[in-house]
């Protein structure tokens, strides 16, 4: 090894300019959608030309989009690893929702986003007892296996479910999960139409339903899920259903969705 190899003990590993960058996109949240660069400039405490070469790199890289003079978070920040935390407002929002629906019925609610084939688990509001059905909040299970992963695919048209599993082998799945594409585009039709899914599996059974945004866009789903023996009862699955169904309604209404 040289002395060129080897790291000083004084010397500083930061990147100010990423460090900067970083900040910018930390000064977008659900309050503050869009800045114009005087605005950043001083929010970061720096001049308009170290902030219009920050900004400029983030447009190109994605990250950024710029309408007129105003700047807002591109593309980018809601794909790749980025999903959950771009997410976090939905959370947010629906953090108090579930875990006050969690009380009402004594069963367990989850909160999961898509990323491509996956649902991932960002929110459970855990329900205390013996028989509940509890999923660690990271979990990722195939969207087309569960009913809250088939809420989520109501998001897409036939063209865009169909591009999104070309490459994907569903007859690898035991059933009751679709084995085809065409099975799986006329489940999730049906799924969009009726607005929400029930769905059974290992003893116990879920209700799931969507998330929506202010674009009227399904961004989420939520579900209650408990053991058979909770939800086989004589008009359980009704009521639980229209909890659940009023819950969504109260989540998507404050992330601004106007049915």
């Amino acid at each position: 090894m040289t002395i060129l190899d080897t790291p000083d003990k004084e010397t500083d590993y930061s990147v100010p300019a990423l460090a900067r960058g970083l900040s910018v996109l930390g000064l977008f949240n659900a309050r503050t959608r869009s800045l114009n660069i005087h605005e950043i400039s001083e929010r970061l405490g720096v001049s308009t030309s170290a902030v219009y070469r920050i900004l400029f790199t983030l447009i190109n890289t994605g990250y950024l989009n710029k309408i007129n003079t105003q700047y807002e978070l591109g593309a980018r920040v809601i794909s790749d690893g980025f999903s959950y935390l771009a997410n976090r407002d939905i959370v947010e929002v629906a953090m108090p929702h579930l875990n006050l629906l969690r009380d009402r019925t004594s069963l367990s609610c989850h909160l999961t986003i898509r990323e491509q084939t996956d649902s991932l688990y960002v929110y459970r509001a855990f329900a205390a007892q013996r028989l509940s059905v509890n999923i660690p909040i990271g979990t990722r299970i195939a969207c087309h296996c569960t009913a809250m992963g088939r809420i989520l695919l109501t998001a897409l048209d036939d063209i865009e479910l169909a591009a999104l599993y070309q490459h994907i082998r569903l007859d690898d799945y035991p059933s009751p999960a679709p084995r085809t594409l065409p099975e799986l585009q006329t489940l999730i039709l049906d799924d969009q139409q009726r607005g929400w899914v029930l769905h059974r599996s290992d003893y116990s059974t879920a209700i799931a339903t969507s998330i929506k945004d202010h674009k009227g866009v399904v961004t989420a789903a939520i579900n209650l899920s408990g053991p058979d023996a909770v939800m086989d009862r004589p008009g359980a699955q009704d009521q639980f259903k229209n909890l659940l169904l009023a819950c969504s309604a109260d989540i998507s209404r404050e992330l601004g969705y106007v049915p």
